[in-house]
């Protein structure tokens, strides 16, 4: 087992310069314009991908990484340059995974390349599983998948929301429901090909942060896909489908037991939220920072007067710890050590709220320069909301770390 340290190898050390440089160089000058403009950076993923950022290979590279700190560094470094450009480089990352989680050897073969094309022909790809009324509550999800025995064809009907790249991805994978009896335990993932009839774009979310990200509804009309697009395929989904009927009908607990080894799943998946808001913070702290060195009120530099001084100590403490638990976070999944305290959701719980905390105070500091757009820290503040969102709200993540030093079922 690898052994838990805090020091980064040369190979780390080499990825996390190289990546700092891409943010420092490439992204942090376009940052604003694609902010206003609120459309997906198409020329940065063109350079992210011919330098071999937004390629598959680099994120299994640092996926695979023994210590388990390979991704949670990159995260932070990308999303320290600016958090909109960065989700829609990592964005397709989230189909993709779902891809190698669910998919047999060739449908990884087949559609993880179209779903980030080459740097001459940029694609992405989207995941579509949050609906309008099943964000957190998963078993309310309403998209349906039906099988046509005769055709051997899948049709999905429903709306998606809340997508990244949602429409105008090359490659959607699609949760839909195939048997309501179970649950969450009756979904199932669909490859959507290119130019499929029936799908379409719907609403377009203006937002008030993350704006460099594409954010839209996925509306899906008698949707036709080939039986080869369920993930997995089919005589898998039924021998699953067959086990958690049978584990419902002779007992209740197994049930749970399912249900919890799934939040075991999005456990694992957090720290990476949580350090994408490690980057941030950071940034809107090393702002604020070397604002108040510089900036002099009544003879001499702000950074002199405790009520400056105290704010950035408390952010830069509040950062270090939301990193330490990222990557503790992050070192047992890798290592399989279970997560018996939800420190997965611990991780992304502190992790977001500092983002908040940190790029508020970084507005204060910087006092009304702060509240303009003439400076980042604003840009930081509206995109430090998201994380207290996605991948789980805070409330849903005091409830699984609540429900789990409790021992109450995690539903």
């Amino acid at each position: 087992m690898t052994e838990f340290t805090l020091d980064l190898n040369e190979d780390q050390k080499q990825v996390r310069d190289w990546l700092n440089g891409f943010a420092k160089d490439v992204m942090r000058p376009a940052a604003a314009e694609w902010d206003e403009r609120e459309e997906t950076p198409w020329p940065v993923i063109q350079e992210a991908a011919k330098l071999g950022i937004y390629s598959l290979d680099f994120y299994a590279q640092q996926f695979f990484d023994p210590t388990g700190l390979g991704i949670p560094m990159a995260m932070e470094e990308l999303f320290w340059g600016d958090a909109g450009i960065a989700l829609s480089i990592v964005g397709t990352g989230l189909a993709a995974v779902g891809v190698l989680a669910n998919g047999t050897e060739e449908q990884i073969g087949t559609w993880i390349p179209q779903m980030y094309g080459d740097a001459n022909d940029v694609k992405v790809a989207a995941f579509c599983s949050s609906e309008p009324d099943a964000g957190s509550d998963v078993a309310s999800m309403r998209t349906r998948a039906v099988y046509d025995e005769a055709k051997d064809e899948w049709v999905l009907n429903g709306t998606k929301t809340w997508a990244t790249n949602g429409g105008i991805a090359n490659v959607h994978v699609v949760v839909a429901v195939v048997d309501p009896e179970l649950g969450s335990k009756g979904h199932a993932s669909f490859i959507v090909p290119p130019n499929t009839p029936g799908l379409s774009q719907g609403q377009k979310f203006k937002k008030h942060g993350i704006r460099a990200s594409h954010t839209a509804e996925v509306v899906l009309e008698d949707v036709r896909v080939p039986g080869g697009c369920l993930l997995g395929g089919k005589e898998k989904l039924d021998e699953r489908l067959a086990r958690a009927r049978e584990k419902a009908r002779t007992a209740g607990g197994a049930g749970e037991r399912v249900k919890n080894a799934a939040m075991a799943t999005f456990e694992a998946s957090r720290p990476a939220v949580g350090a994408m808001a490690v980057g941030t913070a950071r940034a809107a702290y090393e702002v604020a920072l070397d604002y108040a060195k510089t900036r002099e009120q009544f003879g001499r530099p702000i950074i002199d007067n405790q009520g400056i001084a105290f704010q950035l100590a408390d952010m830069r403490t509040r950062i270090d710890a939301a990193r330490l638990l990222v990557w503790r976070a992050s070192w047992m999944a890798t290592t399989g050590k279970p997560f018996t305290s939800a420190e997965g959701s611990m991780s992304k719980l502190f992790a977001s709220e500092t983002a908040k905390k940190v790029t508020a105070q970084a507005i204060q500091i910087l006092g009304g320069n702060g509240f303009t757009r003439e400076y980042p820290v604003e840009r930081m503040h509206r995109d430090a909301a998201i994380y207290t969102i996605f991948e789980g709200t805070s409330e849903i993540q005091r409830l699984v770390i609540a429900r789990t030093l409790s021992g109450m079922p995690i539903r």
